[in-house]
């Protein structure tokens, strides 16, 4: 094997040379992708041990459950273990041996790991319209509430600090419109319904405090391997577009947060995108240009990012280019669309004279793959068949006792598990509503003369003669009390019924949110 880099498969007479990726390029993307049961998953475990026991920390999903096995040595008494022996002896690899790798196990629900939040203001607006499905003047409405956010000092933190804030923007709808264009009472509504359906999918569990440090995901363990994050994404996937979205916003958060570091000897993190069809399915051209610039750009920062997918075609032409590193498991070619989807992906590799790429991926089966990775000063390696290596990690889901004793020695243990609610957007527009309310009862005290103080009850109560219109105001101070009234009980009764509040360590938004990140 070849120091300082990962070794992949391949091996024996019925494959080419040796296959391994070079760690100085693992930051140059990769693909991995085939059908459903051709061995796509095998493939992320084994790369996710390489790049941990060589220091490298990596962040995956979990999409299925069978990835945390990650956290338990493989074993001689499993079903697999001749298999695995045998293969290990026929590509040449004489290093294999089982063992467990230092694992960390996040969940957005917290119920089979480390709970996972972010706020409202660091997904910013243009996620979060992505993630509710709004229509354009939705979104324009809600850019509007970020920036009265930004603006009067009213941090978004949980759900409820939005849907407080859109309360205010609807009741101020008439003065907003004039200075950043029309808020209609519609799209306000029609917000407040998606972020009642996003609650309904567990959305609220994901925005609050306290929220993910990167710091957290990057971490190396004392023996020098990089440790696994590992998202708990069974449950998750029940909500596509929230998985999806989430995804997105991490990987935007490391693209705003890291250093520029050049091209080092290995990735400061490698970054698994599973299911990556669920981030560009009928997804706006917006969202697949940042996502593009993202790609681009990340990789400056040490990240390097795989996506995972059925089929290579699932990927932006503009992204698939920029994956240099790829492992092709079987295709399926039962339709003219699948064939052609087929001789798409073998027209993306360097050839090789020796077989016929578009074939090979139709034939090869569970464990093999077709393979490039970047060679010297970056080029495309020509293809090759290859035999996957086995995992030394245990294949399939790890038992819940174990689970539970590794997320309780976890270096993270406590510090997310608490829910912290300060100060926040929610908070300040009661307190406002509130303040409104105590000078509406002032101002109507104040109506009473001092001369009536000593006068009887029957003086008090006796009706008096009032020459205005019943049901109008009588003073300046009436009517002001009146609108402060209105304004104020609308918003207590609003956002006082069921929400709770939090404040920020930060309003941020990067890439995905506004221009520009603020404190």
């Amino acid at each position: 094997m070849t120091d300082g880099a990962i070794f992949v498969g391949g091996g024996g007479p019925d494959y080419g040379t040796p296959q391994e990726m070079l760690l100085k390029y693992g930051n140059r993307h990769g693909l991995i992708a085939g059908a459903t049961g051709t061995g796509k998953t095998v493939t992320l475990q084994i790369l996710a041990e390489s790049f941990s026991a060589n220091g490298v920390p990596v962040f995956l999903s979990d999409v299925k459950g069978d990835l945390s096995g990650l956290g338990a040595a493989g074993s001689e008494d499993f079903k697999l273990h001749e298999a695995f022996q045998s293969r290990a002896a026929k590509i040449g690899f004489e290093s294999y041996d089982y063992a467990a790798f230092p694992v960390t196990y996040w969940d957005l629900y917290g119920e089979q790991g480390h709970p996972i939040r972010t706020t409202v203001a660091e997904m910013g607006p243009l996620l979060l319209s992505r993630l509710m499905d709004l229509s354009d003047a939705q979104e324009g409405v809600l850019n509007i509430a970020f920036r009265v956010s930004d603006e009067q000092g009213l941090p978004l933190l949980d759900l409820k600090d939005l849907q407080a804030l859109l309360v205010w923007v609807g009741e101020n709808a008439k003065d907003l419109s004039l200075r950043y264009g029309n808020v209609s009472g519609a799209s306000v509504g029609a917000i407040q319904r998606s972020l009642l359906v996003l609650e309904n999918q567990g959305g609220a569990m994901l925005f609050g405090e306290p929220a993910l440090d990167l710091a957290d995901m990057m971490r190396t363990d004392p023996d020098g391997r990089g440790r696994i994050s590992i998202l708990a994404a069974d449950k998750l996937m029940g909500s596509p577009r929230l998985y999806a979205t989430f995804l997105l916003w991490l990987l935007s958060e490391l693209f705003e947060q890291l250093p520029e570091v050049g091209d080092p000897d290995k990735p400061k993190l490698v970054f698994f995108f599973d299911e990556a069809h669920l981030l560009f399915d009928d997804a706006p051209k917006a969202l697949i240009d940042k996502v593009e610039q993202v790609a681009r750009l990340i990789r400056s920062k040490g990240v390097g990012v795989y996506f995972c997918s059925q089929n290579p075609a699932d990927v932006p032409e503009d992204i698939l280019g920029q994956l240099g590193n790829r492992v092709q498991h079987a295709l399926r070619a039962f339709t003219p669309n699948d064939q052609k989807a087929l001789q798409q992906a073998a027209q993306t590799y360097r050839p090789n004279p020796r077989f016929d790429t578009a074939e090979t991926i139709r034939e090869v089966g569970t464990g093999e793959a077709v393979t490039s990775f970047l060679e010297a000063k970056g080029a495309p390696g020509v293809v090759e068949r290859t035999l996957i290596r086995p995992p030394s990690s245990q294949l399939g889901p790890i038992d819940p006792a174990a689970r539970k004793a590794l997320i309780a020695a976890s270096p993270v243990a406590g510090k997310y598990d608490t829910p912290v609610d300060r100060d926040s957007a929610y908070e300040k527009l009661k307190a406002r509503a509130e303040a409104a309310a105590r000078e509406a009862e002032a101002a109507a005290g104040s109506e009473v003369g001092p001369e009536s103080a000593g006068e009887d009850d029957g003086y008090n109560h006796a009706r008096r003669y009032d020459p205005t219109p019943r049901g109008r105001g009588t003073s300046k101070s009436r009517r002001k009390a009146k609108e402060e009234e209105t304004f104020g009980g609308e918003v207590a009764k609003v956002v006082i019924k069921e929400l709770k509040g939090t404040t920020g360590r930060r309003i941020v938004r990067g890439i995905f949110g506004t221009l520009f990140r603020s404190r």
